[in-house]
């Protein structure tokens, strides 16, 4: 190859001067943080097949720039004119590929996702994740609920709620499985489990839970 022939070093695959910096090894280490950003890649997130793009959505862009700091990435955020939504892309190969390999967590994973392994200490943050990117408390109710296309992933997640003491409903409905869980103290005690030594969050959510208690 003419490359070699002029000694000229052949980069690694995905070392090419990247236009926006981040964290490449983020995904490779437990943290509090990581948890929460990979529960709520696993909810909201979408892994590209075609790139070595990873895209998160949000309305609230605050928790995206809280993401984008945790990740020492300049990237951007992009505003879908029409729905006010705003995107994270993170494009790393090293990272899709951490998220893939590592985590389980495949593109078009909306009806095959299965719930990664997340080490107990751990457990709580990236339940708040996927909270934050997939579940919802109600504001006038002790009401929580979850909802998702995989059953591995959600009959996982009931056993995992369960084995933490919360009384909860499992309902399958056309192919969508749903998790209820309601009453002053069991919503309370999720509140006080998901949130402990809490970092990142969504505040919408965490204050509709403070004004129940």
């Amino acid at each position: 190859m003419v490359l070699t022939d002029n000694n000229v070093p052949r980069r690694a695959i995905g070392s090419w001067k990247r236009k926006y910096a981040i964290a490449e090894d983020y995904f490779k280490t437990w943290s509090n943080n990581m948890a929460y950003i990979l529960g709520f890649i696993a909810a909201d997130g979408v892994i590209q097949k075609e790139n070595q793009c990873v895209s998160i959505s949000q309305k609230e862009s605050y928790i995206l720039e809280d993401i984008k700091q945790e990740l020492n990435t300049n990237q951007p955020l992009y505003q879908n004119k029409k729905t006010g939504v705003y995107m994270l892309n993170i494009n790393s190969k090293t990272i899709k590929d951490d998220l893939i390999n590592v985590h389980g967590i495949k593109p078009c994973k909306s009806f095959n996702i299965e719930f990664p392994f997340v080490p107990e200490e751990y457990l709580h943050h990236f339940v708040r994740g996927y909270f934050d990117g997939d579940g919802h408390v109600n504001s006038h109710r002790y009401f929580v609920s979850f909802v998702g296309g995989s059953y591995n992933f959600m009959n996982s997640f009931k056993d995992i709620l369960e084995n933490n003491k919360f009384q909860l409903s499992f309902v399958d409905k056309e192919k969508q499985y749903r998790i209820y869980l309601s009453g002053k103290n069991n919503v309370n005690k999720f509140s006080q489990w998901i949130y402990k030594n809490k970092g990142l969050h969504l505040k919408r959510k965490y204050n509709i839970f403070q004004e129940k208690e």
